[in-house]
C-alpha cells in the first residue's frame, strides 16, 4: 500500500489522481490533501477517501465557514487529523510520517518549496508542478539523487531501472522516462518533446493581435487548468518542458527538441545513437502518466480505454513556429544561460499570464513582458542557483518587474 499526499488536490491532476486512487483502493492510500482556496471541495475529498490531515494555502479562508466545517471534521480524527493554514501548512504535509509519495500538483513558483521539502524528507515526489524543475532545478535535482542512494541502500527500491525517488507525471517527461528504461544514456541521441500546437497552430502574429482569454484557453486536445492552458497556447509550456528535460534527464540543450504532433498520441520520442527511435503512444488522458508514477515499477490495469490504432487515422508532424510563438525560443535561450535567469522568465511569465487572463494585458504581450524582465536580469547580470531564499527573492523582483511590462 502506497501512503499518498496531494497537494493541489482539487486541481486538474489533483481530481484525476483521486481517480486513480478510487480504481486502485488495494494499492493506494489518500494521507494528506491541500488546496489553495477551494476548502470546500477538498472536504468533499476527505470525507470521500477518509483523510485526516488537511491544509489550505490560503490563509484568508482561516475566518470562513468551511474553515470550520474543516476543523470540525479534522478532530473527528483526533491524533490522526490535523488542519493547517498558509504555504508553510501545506508544505508541512509532505513531512507527514505515514505518507511515502508527495504529489505535487501545485501551480506556479509556489510548488518549489514544497518539492524540495519533499525530498528532503526523503518522500518520493511524483511531480507536476514544472516550476520546480524550471526555477530551482539546480537544488532539486541533488537531492533526488540522494534519496535515489537512500532508496537502492535501504533496499526500497526497485531492481533494476532507475531508483524513483522523482516521478514526473506531465505526459512528455513521462514517456521519455519510460522510453529510456532498460536503455544506455550515453547512446541517446536526441529526445524529442510533443506538442499539440496548441489552438492557434498556423496563426501568424497579425491572426494573434485580438485574440481574448476565452480564446487561448479551447487546447484542442487536452483538458488543463487556465494558466497551462495558455502556456500551452504560447508554446511557453513547451520550453518550460525542454528546461524540465534538461534537468530530469541530464541532456544538454542542443539534444532536446521539440516537434509538433497535433493528434498528441505521441506524447515523446527518444532516439538514439544508430538512428532508433522509441516513441510512447497513448490515449489523451493524463491519468495514465499519473498512475505509471504512482505504481513505478509495475504497470497496472490502465484507467483508461487503451488507444485503438484502427480509428486513430493519421499522425501528422511539423516544425514549431518559434518566429510566431516567441515563448519558446524565450524559454530555450532562458535555459541555456542556466542559473538564475529561468526563475526570472518564469515569474515574468506568470504576471503577464495573470494579466492577460484578467484582460489587463494582450496576448502578444504576454511574450514582450517575459522578453523585457529577462533582458533587465541579464543586463544586471545572472547568478548561479545557491538557494531557495534567493529564489524567491529574484522571483518578486521579477513579478514587480513585470506589472511595469503589462501592454
Amino acid at each position: 500500500m502506497r501512503r499518498i499526499v496531494v497537494l493541489g488536490s482539487t486541481g486538474s491532476i489533483g481530481t484525476q489522481t483521486l481517480d486513480v486512487v478510487r480504481q486502485h483502493p488495494d494499492k493506494l492510500k489518500i494521507v494528506g490533501l491541500a488546496v489553495n482556496t477551494r476548502a470546500q471541495d477538498m472536504l468533499a475529498q476527505a470525507k470521500e477517501f477518509g483523510v485526516g490531515h488537511l491544509a489550505v494555502g490560503s490563509e484568508d479562508v482561516a475566518a470562513g465557514e468551511s474553515a470550520l466545517n474543516l476543523a470540525t471534521f479534522a478532530k473527528s480524527f483526533g491524533e490522526d487529523g490535523s488542519l493547517g493554514f498558509g504555504m508553510s501548512a501545506v508544505v508541512d504535509l509532505v513531512r507527514l510520517s505515514e505518507a511515502d509519495v508527495v504529489v505535487n500538483a501545485l501551480v506556479g513558483a509556489a510548488g518549489l518549496r514544497a518539492s524540495y521539502e519533499t525530498l528532503k524528507a526523503g518522500k518520493v515526489l511524483a511531480l507536476a508542478n514544472k516550476e520546480s524543475l524550471v526555477v530551482g532545478g539546480d537544488l532539486i535535482m541533488p537531492l533526488a539523487a540522494q534519496v535515489d542512494e537512500a532508496r537502492r541502500a535501504s533496499g526500497t527500491a526497485p531492481a533494476v531501472g532507475p531508483a524513483g525517488a522523482l516521478m514526473p507525471i506531465d505526459s512528455e517527461h513521462g514517456a521519455i522516462y519510460q522510453c529510456l528504461l532498460g536503455e544506455n544514456e550515453r547512446e541517446v541521441a536526441k529526445l524529442w518533446v510533443t506538442a499539440s500546437g496548441g489552438p492557434f497552430r498556423g496563426r501568424t502574429r497579425d491572426d494573434l493581435r485580438d485574440i481574448t482569454p476565452a480564446q487561448a484557453l479551447k487546447h484542442p486536445t487536452w483538458h488543463m487548468g487556465a494558466k497551462i492552458s495558455i502556456d500551452s497556447s504560447t508554446l511557453m509550456n513547451k520550453g518550460l518542458e525542454v528546461i524540465e528535460a534538461h534537468h530530469l534527464f541530464n541532456m544538454p540543450y542542443d539534444k532536446i527538441e521539440v516537434v509538433v504532433q497535433p493528434q498528441s498520441a505521441i506524447h515523446s520520442m527518444v532516439e538514439y545513437a544508430d538512428g532508433s527511435v522509441k516513441a510512447h503512444l497513448g490515449t489523451t488522458d493524463m491519468r495514465i502518466p499519473i498512475q505509471f508514477a504512482l505504481s513505478y515499477p509495475d504497470r497496472w490495469e490502465a484507467p483508461v480505454a487503451p488507444l485503438d490504432f484502427r480509428t486513430l487515422g493519421s499522425l501528422e508532424f511539423a516544425a514549431p513556429d518559434e518566429k510566431t510563438f516567441r515563448c519558446l525560443a524565450l524559454a530555450r535561450h532562458a535555459g541555456s544561460v542556466g542559473g538564475t535567469l529561468p526563475c526570472v522568465m518564469n515569474a515574468a511569465n506568470e504576471i503577464a499570464v495573470a494579466a492577460f487572463l484578467s484582460e489587463r494585458g494582450s496576448y502578444l504581450g504576454i511574450a514582450e513582458c517575459v522578453e523585457a524582465v529577462m533582458s533587465e536580469h541579464e543586463s544586471q547580470g545572472v547568478q548561479k542557483v545557491e538557494s531557495i531564499e534567493q529564489l524567491q527573492a529574484l522571483d518578486a523582483w521579477a513579478r514587480a518587474e513585470a506589472e511595469r511590462h503589462i501592454r
